[in-house]
């Protein structure tokens, strides 16, 4: 879809102090339905549109986390109840959970990297007999910095997911570090499980690495990738990386197929 369609702003919810989630429906047609994964352009009138994974799906519903570092997302987070957007979609690639039964299934978030990892936990959660054991593990820079805190405390409750901080607080009581220390506290069989990974890039290459060391092979380990995009089609060049368009081929590739270009450094 290359048009944006209306979309109305139906909820607001603020997760830190720069970071909102909103949530959108269509003013009128919608959009192909999404998969978790694959991202969105959506346009904030006036100033003009950038990329939004989708970090909830309900129905024709979609979800969007955003945190305000310019001036598009900037606008975007400051939208209620009521305000218009175009959205375009979907672009990217999704996910993808197992198509087997059984397999461990393995998160690992940084920071604002929960946001389009939320609807694959949510999905795996739905069936909880189709797959092993679930384990998710969360970092973020300070207890501030959290995001979805009264999901992921449910998530804690069921001993499904982990959180830990690089830099705590005084009332802050859980885990303290980088999120890949957490690999050390989960159970699963590297052989037969399936990995997905988001947050900084650093991050990114730190637990694919660690994953590979445990025996979890590469082409089962699934990363997002973040480049700037623009037209989200493939056509300005602007997100490539190597021989892939992220837009178009990306986001979410295979380690296999990511770890040879992020160790090539950009100039």
């Amino acid at each position: 879809m290359t048009t944006p369609l209306p979309y109305r702003v139906v909820e607001r919810e603020a997760e830190t102090s720069d970071t909102a989630t909103i949530v959108l429906e269509p003013a009128d047609v919608p959009l192909q339905p999404f998969t978790p994964g694959q991202f969105a352009m959506v346009y904030a009138f006036g100033a003009g549109d950038i990329p939004l994974s989708v970090s909830g799906l309900d129905g024709h519903r979609l979800t969007h986390t955003v945190r305000a570092v310019g001036a598009i997302s900037g606008a975007l987070h400051g939208l209620r109840p009521g305000a218009t957007v175009g959205v375009r979609g979907p672009f990217g690639t999704g996910w993808e959970l197992p198509a087997a039964t059984g397999p461990d299934i393995l998160v690992v978030a940084g920071g604002i990297g929960l946001a389009p990892l939320r609807p694959l936990v949510r999905a795996a959660l739905t069936e909880p007999g189709r797959y092993g054991r679930l384990n998710v593990l969360i970092g973020a820079r300070t207890p501030g910095d959290l995001l979805y805190t009264e999901e992921v405390r449910g998530w804690q409750t069921a001993r499904r997911a982990v959180v830990t901080v690089d830099r705590p607080d005084v009332r802050w009581q859980g885990e303290v570090g980088v999120v890949t220390t957490l690999l050390d506290r989960c159970a699963f069989d590297p052989q037969e499980a399936a990995a997905f990974v988001c947050g900084p890039e650093p991050m990114i290459r730190a637990t694919a690495r660690d994953l590979v060391h445990r025996g979890v092979d590469p082409d089962r380990i699934r990363v997002s990738l973040e480049r700037t995009m623009h037209c989200g089609t493939g056509h300005c060049g602007h997100c490539q990386l190597g021989p892939l368009l992220l837009c178009r081929d990306g986001p979410v590739v295979t380690w296999t197929r990511a770890q040879p270009l992020l160790m090539v450094r950009e100039l």
